[in-house]
């Protein structure tokens, strides 16, 4: 039996390239869609636009300071005016002499010449110092602390007995005084560089003038030699009302 369709027109014979073809075209125009876009041309008018308001800016007025001229320089100083003096005073030439010694000159021999040794004047503490002066009656101590301990005994009992305790009264002082006096005794043991220090100028007398009075020592050694060594001593009393 034959067909009765001609086989040339079957539909369904390219219908997969005919799917295909339209499902690009419809993607195709659904991009061109989505891409799309429309602007208003009224909101860009540029003949519309005015840029001079922006472009416009405010210059501040100032005040412009008119300044001084400036001073005309000093006039140029005038010339010192060099005055010639003639020389009228004659000049004597000094005529240096030769040291240079001749062949013939005879040298004389110097004999030798005794330089003096000058003793320098060393002055030691009298808290250190090896063999500390001797006051009078201290001799029989053997040990140089108990010559020290002997020597302020004795200096005490010295200024005690010689000082002027009323003058205090005499000159209106009251209270307890203190003078502070220092001296020194040389290499030959006599006091020397007698100072004091009080509260009234007549105590400060009377201070050196007592210890002026000390008797001379038998001088501290240091090294066996004989040296000068300084003394102080405080003076305490009390000015009975």
């Amino acid at each position: 039996m034959e067909p009765k369709k001609n086989p040339k027109s079957d539909v369904s014979r390219n219908s997969a390239i005919y799917f295909a073809v339209g499902l690009a075209l419809m993607l195709i125009v659904t991009n061109l869609t989505i891409n799309y876009k429309t602007y208003d041309k009224s909101a860009i008018d540029i003949g519309m636009l005015n840029l001079d308001d922006e472009l416009e800016e405010e210059i501040p007025i100032t005040e412009q300071l008119v300044q001084p001229p400036p001073p005309p320089p000093p006039p140029p100083p005038a010339p010192e005016v060099i005055e010639v003096v003639e020389d009228e005073e004659e000049v004597e030439e000094t005529i240096i002499e030769s040291t240079e010694t001749e062949q013939d000159t005879e040298i004389i021999e110097v004999e030798e010449v005794e330089v003096e040794e000058v003793e320098e004047d060393i002055e030691v503490p009298f808290s250190v110092i090896e063999n500390v002066p001797v006051f009078p009656g201290c001799e029989k101590e053997k040990n140089n602390t108990a010559r020290r301990d002997c020597m302020s005994e004795k200096i005490a009992k010295f200024v005690n007995k010689k000082f002027n305790t009323d003058l205090a009264g005499d000159l209106g002082l009251s209270g307890r005084q203190r003078i502070s006096v220092f001296f020194k005794i040389d290499k030959s043991g006599n006091i020397v560089n007698v100072g004091a220090r009080a509260p009234h100028p007549g105590l400060e007398k009377e201070a050196k003038r007592v210890i002026s009075l000390l008797p001379k020592m038998q001088p501290g050694k240091q090294r066996g030699k004989a040296v000068t060594v300084p003394y102080s001593l405080p003076i305490l009393f009390q000015v009975q009302d």
